[in-house]
């Protein structure tokens, strides 16, 4: 990404997870994603799921597409309400174009709320 932005962005193209590993298992009840494009169109897809036991037992929170369309549609916010009670791992996979694997996956600000 350029200096002026924030977040992560992949060092390759295609399909990318990222994996929140917890020290001690997680209440949590708010999850806020946000996503921006500034420059290609393409259409993402991402799975947002979590595991209570790290053994590869998932639940799947939301799975969902949007389509960034620069310059009019650059970013995407989600914000879920969730109640999730002792979550040892968070896991949000990324497609960044569905139609095309070499575009590079990218995360603005991934938030949580705990209690």
């Amino acid at each position: 990404m350029p200096p002026d932005h924030r977040g992560w962005r992949a060092s390759e193209g295609g399909l990318q997870t990222v994996r929140l590993i917890f020290d001690q298992p997680q209440d949590l009840q708010r999850i806020e994603l946000v996503f921006e494009e500034m420059a290609a169109e393409r259409t993402q897809e991402f799975v947002l799921r979590w595991s209570a036991d790290n053994n590869g037992s998932f639940q799947e929170i939301v799975r969902q597409q949007w389509n960034f369309s620069p310059p009019a549609t650059t970013g995407e916010i989600e914000n879920f309400a969730i109640n999730i009670s002792g979550a040892t791992l968070l896991e949000l996979i990324i497609n960044p174009n569905i139609r095309d694997g070499r575009a590079k996956a990218s995360l603005t600000s991934l938030r949580l709320g705990v209690t």
